[in-house]
Parts: C-alpha cells; sequence; structure tokens
C-alpha cells in the first residue's frame, strides 16, 4: 500500500484535498474528525481536557465548549502544549489502527490528512507527503469568509509551522490557488506518480 501523509496550513484546501482524494477511491482518514471524536462526552481525552483548563471548557451538556477552549490556547502557548500532549497520541494512536486496517484489507492508497503532520514528526509514517497550499492573502479570505475575526486568523496561524516550511519538506505541493479542476488535476499526477 501507499501511503500519504497530506498537510498544509489552516484554510489552504486540506478538506478539499480529502474529498477528491475519496472521489479517486483513496482510503482517507482526516484527523480533524479523530480530534473531534476523542473530546466526545465520556472519553477520557474530554476529562482530562476538564482537569487541565477547568469547568468552564465543558457545557451544561457535558461536551467540549471549543470555543471556550480556543481562546485559552490560542492565546498561550502553555495552554496549546498542554492541549496537544492530552490530544495527540490518543490521535495518532487512532489513524494508525485506520492505517493497519487498509493494509490487512489490501487498500492500494490511502491518505491521512494531518495538518500539523511536522509539527509531531508523523513524517517518518509515510511513503510520500503531499502539502496544500495557497497565497497568505486567499489563506486569510478564505478563514474571513468562515466567520473569524483578524485575531482568531493570526492566532491560528501562528500556532502552525510557516506553510514555505511545510512546503520545503514534502514530496510534493498542490497549489490550491486556481480552481478545484487544477486542484484536482495536481492530486491526480501525484497518485499517477506514486503508484510508479
Amino acid at each position: 500500500m501507499i501511503l500519504l501523509g497530506l498537510t498544509g496550513g489552516i484554510g489552504m484546501g486540506k478538506s478539499t484535498s480529502a474529498s477528491l482524494l475519496k472521489q479517486r477511491g483513496v482510503a482517507v482518514v482526516d484527523t480533524d474528525d479523530l480530534a473531534r471524536e476523542v473530546v466526545e462526552p465520556g472519553q477520557s481525552a474530554l476529562k482530562e481536557i476538564e482537569a487541565t483548563f477547568g469547568k468552564p471548557v465543558i457545557g451544561p451538556d457535558g461536551a467540549l465548549r471549543r470555543d471556550e477552549l480556543a481562546k485559552i490556547v490560542f492565546a498561550d502557548d502553555t495552554g496549546r502544549q498542554k492541549l496537544e500532549a492530552i490530544l495527540h497520541p490518543r490521535i495518532r494512536e487512532l489513524w494508525l489502527k485506520q492505517v493497519e486496517v487498509w493494509r490487512a484489507t489490501n487498500k492500494p492508497v490511502g491518505a491521512v490528512i494531518i495538518p500539523l503532520l511536522f509539527e509531531t514528526t508523523a513524517e517518518k509514517e509515510f511513503d510520500a507527503i503531499v502539502c496544500v497550499a495557497c497565497s497568505n492573502a486567499s489563506q486569510r479570505e478564505r478563514l474571513q469568509k468562515r466567520g473569524w475575526t483578524e485575531d482568531q486568523i493570526t492566532q491560528r496561524i501562528a500556532a502552525q509551522w510557516p506553510t514555505q516550511k511545510k512546503m520545503d519538506l514534502s514530496h510534493y505541493v498542490v497549489w490550491t490557488e486556481p480552481n478545484v479542476e487544477a486542484h484536482a488535476a495536481q492530486l491526480d499526477r501525484i497518485l499517477e506518480l506514486c503508484r510508479k
């Protein structure tokens, strides 16, 4: 099986890449989905988050108040590091299990979407790494369309490695500026090269 790690900055097109890869028959797991799964009510990670950050991050329904947690961790590197120490090992365990299932069922190609792929030193797990990227202006415009403030955008961008650094360390770069057809064509070429 060919295993791809797909990374890139926030708002740069990772979700679109995941969708396009699925349309091409590639098995895909997105660690953002796993991050939501590990903090569901009853999960040990949620209990640890509450113990670390206090009751205000838990809603009356027992669910994580993401907005409250985000205010804490994106304003404070120490808080973000504590949260990552809780979440990242659990998320990694889940996607590695998924990869084992793919291998056992002879999937020809799999892709794991990991925004913090290099930051979590996951690169050694993959046959090739694809970085999805766009200009800073497009990134900010896309995040504004999500309703984020300038402060929220700046904090989240600052919490990740610079996109250029990720591009430099990746085997392939998909530039998502033009349109979805160009995006798809780049992924098709990468899949073709990986299968050779």
